[in-house]
């Protein structure tokens, strides 16, 4: 009799424990739909590793590299690319992160879209229970127990017919966010395609200075020679020798300073595209305007106002708003809904037959007092709604004055070329004078020297006056989302 007694009291130990343990893994044995196994738990860190990687959070997600280099060979710079101002373009597009994050926070709010239409379908669901109920002998010396198992499952069905508009604000509010993360995407497509350019304008800024200074060295070296026959004729002095040394030395310098602003220029561009910093670029574009403007500066400004990002995204937050509004409005409302249950038990310790049952019927939930958190969710999105309008205003402006800067300057710079072309060519003509004057003797190496260094002046005047007209020009295209 004892040995059966101490049998069952650690049957009983034995059940308790498992039940306390299911109650710390965080199980449910009212809500369980069926008993674990133990072997089970060896395949949990599996699964939850599986879990996480399949979770949106790591879909496409970007590997990034953190080997560090460890010797110069690593970090040398061993392939060098000319290439197109469209080429730039295309590489930055598909390098560039905020793009990649861009396009992956397209994907997460039409999955929200999917999620928020779902609450307005039919919502089904399965309950099953598997329960023992009895006297456990613990203390005492009671030699019987009584007890009986039971199983029962319940299949649930609801429909919302009534709501408020809650549901379906949900669904507009997750469509604008989705065409908020396409503006997005298209605001950070414009900023890089403005970025871009503006590095690649410099690049040529930086290649065409290391080529007007070494045509600087060329006259240069042309003044000295012309100095040293000059001074074994006898018609020179060692003087005009030496200011020729000079002005060479000078332009030798002025090369050296171009050359490092070229490379600067060749590393900022490569680090935009997002590639491997061990290739250089050059570039291909030859230095030429690129266009005209066709638009008047209002019509600049009107173009801009109906396509840039940044003004439709404050519109899109406002209509987020509202949606906000009346989904927190909804929240002390009626709210109703259909359901049907259809239920099934059975006891597992007697030989009585399964027991069913159903139920049709409507629900009414009304929370019509909530201490004023549904009003108060309400406000705070009236006031979001007009911080949004404050924002628009502020952006409107900005851009307004994006568009009237860039068009000036694309005006002054039209006129600038036409200047610097004629003074070019008038600083070429004066060169060449100023040699034939010195060849003949009837000129001075200084009138040589100051010819000189007006046409080094005159070619990089001209090269910015294009290359700056290109930028604004860039510039109208960026701000007014016009790609050419």
């Amino acid at each position: 009799m004892n040995t059966n007694l101490n049998k069952l009291r650690a049957i009983q130990f034995n059940a308790i424990c498992t039940i306390s343990a299911l109650i710390l893994s965080g199980a449910s044995g009212m809500a369980a739909a069926s008993i674990l196994d133990p072997d089970d738990l060896q395949l949990q860190p599996a699964r939850s590793m599986l879990l996480a990687q399949n979770t949106p959070s790591n879909i496409g997600k970007i590997n990034n590299d953190l080997n560090l280099p460890k010797t110069g060979a690593d970090v040398q710079i061993t392939n060098t690319k000319s290439l197109t101002l469209k080429e730039a373009i295309d590489i930055a597009f598909r390098n560039n992160r905020d793009v990649q994050a861009a396009r992956l926070a397209i994907d997460r709010d039409t999955a929200g879209i999917r999620s928020a239409q779902a609450a307005q379908a039919l919502q089904i669901g399965l309950t099953s229970t598997l329960q023992n109920q009895g006297s456990p002998v613990i203390f005492g010396t009671q030699t019987t127990t009584s007890s009986n198992s039971n199983i029962q499952g319940q299949l649930q069905a609801t429909y919302s017919i009534l709501d408020a508009g809650r549901n379906s604000s949900s669904v507009r509010a997750a469509e604008e966010q989705v065409k908020f993360s396409k503006l997005d995407l298209l605001r950070i497509e414009q900023k890089l395609r403005g970025d871009v350019t503006t590095a690649y304008y410099d690049l040529q800024a930086a290649d065409s200075s290391v080529i007007i200074n070494q045509a600087s060295i060329t006259d240069a070296k042309r003044s000295l020679s012309d100095a040293q026959l000059q001074e074994k004729a006898g018609t020179g002095t060692k003087f005009d020798i030496l200011r020729a040394q000079v002005q060479l030395a000078t332009a030798n310098q002025n090369l050296v300073n171009a050359q490092g602003q070229q490379q600067t220029a060749r590393k900022n561009i490569a680090q935009i595209l997002s590639v491997d910093n061990n290739t250089e670029f050059t570039a291909a574009d030859a230095v030429s305007e690129l266009g005209d403007w066709r638009y008047s500066l209002e019509d600049s400004i009107v173009l801009a106002y109906k396509k840039r990002p940044e003004i439709q995204q404050q519109l899109v937050n406002r209509s987020i708003s509202e949606q906000q509004q009346i989904i927190a409005a909804a929240a002390d409302s009626p709210q109703v809904s259909l359901f049907a249950n259809y239920n099934l038990g059975k006891t597992l310790t007697d030989s009585t037959s399964a027991q069913d049952s159903y139920s049709l019927g409507a629900q009414l939930s009304w929370s019509f007092w909530d201490g004023g958190a549904a009003r108060a969710n309400s406000d705070r999105q009236k006031v979001n709604q007009e911080i949004n309008e404050n924002q628009l205003t502020t952006q409107r402006n900005q851009i307004r004055f994006e568009i009237e800067r860039a068009y000036y300057s694309l005006g002054t710079n039209k006129k600038n070329i036409t200047t610097a072309t004629q003074s070019l060519q008038q600083a070429e003509e004066s060169l060449k004078l100023a040699r034939l004057r010195f060849q003949a003797g009837i000129g001075t190496q200084t009138d040589v020297i100051q010819a000189q260094t007006e046409l080094a002046t005159a070619r990089g005047n001209r090269i910015s006056a294009i290359l700056n007209y290109n930028r604004a020009l860039a510039s109208l295209r960026v701000a007014t989302v016009l790609v050419e």
